[in-house]
Parts: structure tokens; C-alpha cells; sequence
């Protein structure tokens, strides 16, 4: 059976305000869902995707933003000084229009990275998995990019066995831990969200990390001539 963990430590998330407000139906694509890895593929409840850290959030937030790999792979041909990867950049909007929140919430959320998990949805999905070509269902498919389907179908699974969310690692790394919160089956208490100054030393960190740099960081509220 899927194991299960409650979030007894505050979690943060990175969004336009208002932060811990639910995705709007009408942007969800053609298939029901929002796109995202652990939506729901029968359309019938919503996600909020959050991590335990300041830092986990903005790791998740501006991966979009990275260098293209084709350009390392190019540049690693190249030996001598010339090989420097020029960093990827960061639009001054982005900053100027989101905010990090902070909030506590309640439920028990599905640990589908334990080894009693993995060997459950291994059984349990067996018959769908089958038709994603897959050589088989470790813990190594629940980072895979695509196909998201797996694991909205995890999603799915985990919102039926009563669970309230699932807690997942990175793909952008193991020391980074995220949360997807299903809607209906949760509650948020002490909700904040603030503004992110462009010095903001994890903001700082997260761009060191991806070989970003912020663009334009004029103030909020500026209109720029």
C-alpha cells in the first residue's frame, strides 16, 4: 500500500498572488489537466504544487529558464576559455509579478517514493503502464519528464486510496522535495505570500544553481518608457 507522511512543517510556493488560490478551470488543456505532473487525468479535482523549502520552490520555478542543453553539448566541443556557457536569463516580469508564500497545511500525503509504494503502484498500475513502453516502474519513472500520464495516473491513484496529496522529490534534485495538494481534501492555515526582492539570497542560490541572471528588475508597478 502507499505510505503516508503528514506535512508537520510549513510549506512554500512561488505564483502570482493570490498564492494559495486554486488554477482556473478554463486554463486547462484539451486533455482535462493543467499539464503539470501530478494533475488529475479525470478532471475531477484540482493541484497545488508547493516544497518544503524557499529554496525547493524557486529550483522548481525557474528550471523553465535554463541554458538549452544543446548549447552545452556544443560548447563542450570547444576546448580553452571559449567554453564558458553564457547564462540563461530571467525576464525582469517574471519577478516583478510573482510572489512566495507560506503556509501550513493539514492532511496526510501520499510517500510515493518508499520502496512499499513503489512496489504497490508497480502492482497496482501495472496493466496502464504497459502501454507507456516503459522497461518496467521504479522510482526513477517518477522523474522522468514525460510521459506525465504515469504520473497523474499516481496522482490519481493516491487521491482514490483517500490520500490528500502526494510528496515527491525533484528531478532537479534529490534535496529538493515538493508536495501536490489535491483539492477538497485540504486545509491552509497561516497563508502569507510576499513580494521577492531580487536579493533574496535563496532566489540568489536557485539562479547560481541553474547558470541563471535576472533581467530588467525594475520595481512593481513601474511602467518602463
Amino acid at each position: 500500500m502507499l505510505t503516508g507522511i503528514e506535512l508537520r512543517e510549513p510549506i512554500y510556493r512561488v505564483a502570482r498572488s493570490p498564492v494559495w488560490e486554486w488554477p482556473d478551470w478554463a486554463f486547462a488543456g484539451k486533455d482535462g489537466t493543467f499539464g503539470n505532473r501530478y494533475d488529475d487525468p479525470t478532471s475531477n479535482y484540482r493541484v497545488l504544487y508547493a516544497s518544503h523549502t524557499r529554496h525547493g520552490c524557486f529550483i522548481e520555478t525557474l528550471a523553465r529558464y535554463r541554458p538549452d542543453l544543446a548549447l552545452y553539448a556544443e560548447l563542450a566541443e570547444i576546448e580553452g576559455p571559449d567554453d564558458h556557457v553564457p547564462p540563461g536569463v530571467v525576464p525582469g516580469q517574471w519577478l516583478r509579478e510573482r510572489y512566495v508564500g507560506m503556509a501550513r497545511a493539514t492532511g496526510t500525503h501520499a510517500e510515493i517514493g518508499s520502496s512499499e509504494s513503489i512496489a504497490y503502484l508497480r502492482a497496482k498500475l501495472a496493466g496502464a503502464l504497459v502501454g507507456f513502453d516503459l522497461d518496467d516502474f521504479d522510482a526513477a519513472s517518477l522523474q522522468m519528464t514525460a510521459p506525465r500520464s504515469v504520473t497523474q495516473l499516481v496522482s490519481h491513484l493516491a487521491f482514490r486510496d483517500r490520500f490528500d496529496g502526494v510528496r515527491y522529490l525533484s528531478k532537479y534534485g534529490n534535496d529538493v522535495i515538493n508536495v501536490a495538494i489535491f483539492e477538497g481534501r485540504v486545509f491552509f492555515s497561516d497563508e502569507r505570500e510576499t513580494p521577492i526582492d531580487h536579493d533574496d539570497g535563496e532566489l540568489r542560490r536557485a539562479l547560481d544553481v541553474h547558470n541563471l541572471v535576472l533581467g530588467d528588475v525594475a520595481l512593481r508597478g513601474v511602467e518602463h518608457s
